[in-house]
């Protein structure tokens, strides 16, 4: 039992690619799922056309793993979701905006279906509408189908917006969203400015009114779709181009309206200086890090999935280059799990899965989920032999189950659009959207008496699929679990250091006293390669196998001032090259808990270079609890370690996993650095007070 403990133990501090539920399809899939058609995908948007493709569209850059070919804006097409091939280019020279400047790229496309025809949102760094260069603005191209041909709207959507200190903010990363009401709304947005929301003239290609502020400048790559009566704003948050320590990841709030305030799990405001989020996906400990910019796509089955890019730590560049950073996109099971999405039951991106989506009609019996495009009144769909039926009859989305009993609503937008019909059990749920992009316009349920019969199209409606319904996952994976304080390797810090501290650079501003460490943050900084060698460590050694080292943090750097970068926490050092550190960070006026990791890296073919890229994990407070987990992973024998913080010691937002090379003997502790002289002058050091060090062996399930 002891045994089998442990190894359970093991694997429940990260499971790399398990998959806990699977959509009713045999068939697996590899990530990344554009491998075999670019090896370059970033910023992905997806919608199922009207002829029954699924269609993608990403950033441009390269299609081949050196580099030599690639498209302004890719267009790719999928039967299956799992298999991708090239469509084409958005824009050439023939229907290139006329406002965005020559010397512009495009980044970053929303796809939507609009009023009868499909919308792409996308970015434009450099416009001729104003002198400077770095004007980030917001354009949008209409299509009558998904491969185009594509025609700009004539002007920027959002024009460039100045930012307070000078230059632009950085208006990028749209993302449009139509309410039950037909408002239609864009966010977009990134570090310099934050993220925003407006209201959209009906067509979806002018604003209306103001602008508002929904989350902070910690996120970028907005998301919104509605879920269970709530509204989720998903944003990628850290680095997304820091080769293998490329630290972005996805994070989620809710609110009851579409213009916020979204917070977390814990009520944490995604707008505060400290600033919440739940994490949706983060790095495993497996070949993907940089998980992020993400959009949602929906299988024939019902279940949803998260399409996103990601970095092959491994070999994360262009052949023969150390900087030209390839970011291919990855599809996960997205899952909801009491009220929150989270990827693969909280497991993270997989490099494989025993599951693909349901992309094919095929026979159901029991529940079932059926849906159709409709073009005009009386069309829909029929279940069971007829006797549950979803049709448009009159502006109204009509929803009809066991004799006598009729529900309807009125329809806001007389458009084209997709009805599907899910019956789960003794429940018939109609839905009525324009795109099956997590936006429906309608939502009807009734009573479904059990019976027999097939499903059919209502009024010649098109595109017409019926498949089993999917089988939600209802409970996370498990997180790391604490077992007993290991004294040998924990400090109370009741009596001075005890033996088993070693300081590299002995810091004259750290004491011991009334049951803490004090320690004051200091200039010299692992990050600086002027000062990393003058840096300050309290370090130990790390016990064997698997461990969760703990300690409750309190940094007196306030909220909402600029402190740069005063911070503190806890430290995994293997030289001054290769280390990781979980830290209360102050960073311009925001406060996080990053989980920061340095290393050296060689390329193929390249020279090497030192990276740095930071995961950010949960808000901090005045006092934080900061945790490390760490196990090896199987396969490679690498040291992996997962962060988690905690604003009262009882509820843990686990977050981000990074590797250590195996063989390697690393040291655990304590660091509080990353002061500046002009921090200094204005607001003097910040004092970083540790009440304990504590490593608990070994981790155990519930």
């Amino acid at each position: 039992m002891i045994r089998l403990s442990l190894l359970a133990a093991s694997l429940s501090l990260l499971a790399t690619s398990v998959t806990h539920a699977a959509a009713p399809s045999a068939a697996g899939y590899s990530n990344p799922v554009t491998a075999n058609y670019s090896a370059d995908f970033p910023d992905p948007s997806m919608i199922k056309g009207r002829d029954g493709w699924w269609y993608a569209y990403s950033t441009g850059g390269p299609y081949a793993k050196d580099g030599h070919d690639g498209d302004s804006y890719k267009i790719a097409r999928s039967r299956d979701l799992t298999h991708w091939e090239k469509v084409g280019s958005v824009f050439n020279a023939d229907n290139r905006p006329t406002w965005a400047d020559p010397t512009s790229g495009f980044w970053a496309p929303d796809i939507r279906y609009v009023g009868g025809k499909y919308v792409l949102y996308f970015t434009v760094h450099n416009t001729t509408t104003t002198p400077d260069n770095w004007d980030y603005a917001i354009g949008a191209a209409t299509a009558p189908t998904p491969a185009g041909p594509w025609t700009d709207s004539g002007a920027p959507v959002v024009a460039p917006r100045p930012a307070a200190d000078g230059g632009f903010q950085w208006t990028i990363d749209p993302a449009e969203f139509t309410d039950t009401d037909g408002t239609r709304y864009l966010y977009w947005g990134s570090y310099n400015g934050g993220i925003h929301a407006v209201r959209l003239t009906p067509d979806g290609l002018r604003t209306v009114g103001a602008v508002t502020d929904v989350a902070r400048d910690r996120f970028e790559g907005p998301y919104v779709v509605k879920h269970d009566g709530y509204y989720y704003l998903f944003g990628s948050s850290a680095n997304c181009c820091a080769g293998a320590t490329t630290g972005y990841a996805v994070f989620a709030g809710r609110s009851r309206s579409p213009l916020g305030p979204f917070v977390d799990r814990y009520g944490n405001d995604l707008n505060a200086s400290r600033t919440g989020g739940t994490p949706v996906v983060a790095s495993n400990g497996n070949r993907w890090v940089g998980t992020g910019h993400s959009s949602i796509v929906t299988d024939l089955s019902g279940q949803q999935w998260f399409a996103y890019h990601a970095v092959d730590r491994t070999d994360p560049y262009v052949t023969n280059s150390n900087g030209w950073l390839l970011r291919p996109m990855l599809l996960d099971r997205l899952d909801w799990i009491d009220g929150w999405p989270t990827v693969n039951a909280g497991t993270g991106p997989s490099e494989s899965s025993t599951a693909a989506p349901v992309t094919t009609s095929t026979a159901a019996a029991g529940d079932m989920r059926v849906e159709a495009d409709v073009t005009r009144t009386g069309q829909g769909v029929s279940a069971r032999g007829g006797r549950v039926r979803a049709v448009v009859e009159q502006g109204k989305l009509r929803l009809t189950s066991t004799p006598g009993l009729t529900r309807s609503v009125r329809l806001p937008l007389d458009v084209p659009g997709t009805i599907s019909l899910q019956i789960r059990g003794n429940r018939a749920t109609a839905e009525f959207s324009e795109d099956r992009l997590g936006d429906p316009l309608a939502t009807l349920e009734l009573p479904a008496l059990p019976g027999h019969g097939a499903a059919a199209p209502v009024g010649d409606a098109g595109n017409f699929s019926v498949a089993p319904l999917y089988k939600p996952v209802t409970h996370a994976a498990p997180t790391p679990h604490i077992g007993r304080v290991d004294p040998q390797y924990s400090d109370e810090f009741t009596g001075g250091l005890d033996a088993g501290w070693t300081w590299r650079n002995v810091s004259p501003d750290a004491t011991v006293a009334n049951g803490a460490l004090q320690w004051k943050t200091e200039t010299n900084d692992l990050s600086d390669n002027n000062t990393s060698a003058k840096a300050s460590l309290l370090l130990r050694d790390q016990p064997p196998g698997n461990f969760v080292v703990e300690t409750k943090l309190k940094l007196d750097v306030g909220t909402d001032t600029v402190r740069n970068y005063q911070q503190a926490g806890l430290l995994v050092y293997l030289d001054d090259e290769n280390w990781m550190r979980l830290d209360h960070v102050a960073g311009g006026t925001g406060r996080f808990v990053e989980f920061g990791k340095r290393m050296r890296f060689t390329p193929v073919g390249a020279p090497s270079v030192i990276t740095f890229g930071g995961a950010m994990i949960g808000p901090p407070a005045e006092t934080t609890w900061l945790r490390l987990a760490h196990d090896v992973v199987p396969l490679t024998g690498e040291h992996r370690y997962r962060a988690a913080s905690s604003t009262d010691g009882k509820h843990w937002v686990w977050g981000a996993a990074w590797t250590l090379p195996a063989g390697t003997t690393p040291r655990i502790g304590l660091v509080s650095q990353g002061s500046s002289a002009q921090t200094e002058a204005q607001y003097g050091k910040a004092t970083a007070g540790f009440d304990y060090f504590r490593v608990m062996r070994p981790p155990v399930l519930d």
